[in-house]
C-alpha cells in the first residue's frame, strides 16, 4: 500500500505540473475571463487617472485666467498712468508719440 499511494502521490505532481499553455488550454474559458477583466481593470485605472488629468488642466486654466486678466489689467494701469503724465506736457509731443505706440485714436 505505501508503495501504491507513494506512487500516486507522484503522479499527481506530474499532473499539476502541466506547463502554461497546455494548462490555459484545459481551463480555457477562466483564461478568458481573467484576461477580460484584467483588461476591464486597466481601462477603469486608466479612466481614473485621466480624470484626476482634466480636473488639474481645468484648475490651471482658471489660474492662467485670472493671471492673463491680472496681467492685462496692470498693461492698462501703466498705460493709463503714461498717458496722463504725458497729458501734462506742455509741448505735446510725447502724448502723441504715447497714442502711436499705444495705437490710441480716440484721444
Amino acid at each position: 500500500m505505501a508503495s501504491g499511494s507513494s506512487a500516486g502521490g507522484v503522479q499527481n505532481p506530474k499532473k499539476s505540473s502541466l506547463g502554461f499553455l497546455p494548462n490555459a488550454l484545459k481551463r480555457k474559458d477562466s483564461f478568458i475571463q481573467f484576461f477580460v477583466m484584467t483588461g476591464i481593470l486597466l481601462l477603469s485605472v486608466r479612466s481614473v487617472g485621466q480624470k484626476y488629468r482634466i480636473h488639474d488642466l481645468q484648475e490651471d486654466m482658471s489660474a492662467l485666467r485670472k493671471e492673463r486678466d491680472d496681467v492685462t489689467d496692470r498693461m492698462s494701469h501703466i498705460k493709463r498712468s503714461l498717458l496722463a503724465e504725458a497729458a501734462l506736457d506742455s509741448t505735446g509731443v510725447f502724448a502723441s508719440r504715447l497714442r502711436l505706440l499705444f495705437g490710441d485714436d480716440d484721444h
